[in-house]
């Protein structure tokens, strides 16, 4: 989770990529495609949950 007045992401949930996806989609659902400012925070803080969830790929140079 990311606050506004820190850069430092607190630890982060044991949830899978795709449980994480379906909650950022279910924000979209729900806002209508226009996000508020506190939503707008939400999904950021969502999407470093999920990038943090994703299995990471290595391409061979």
């Amino acid at each position: 989770m990311l606050h506004s007045m820190s850069t430092t992401v607190e630890a982060v949930s044991e949830r899978s990529a795709a449980e994480v996806n379906e909650e950022i989609r279910a924000l979209w659902r729900r806002a209508g495609g226009t996000l508020t400012t506190e939503q707008r925070a939400q999904y950021q803080r969502l999407v470093m949950e999920w990038a943090a969830a994703a299995p990471q790929t290595h391409r061979a140079a």
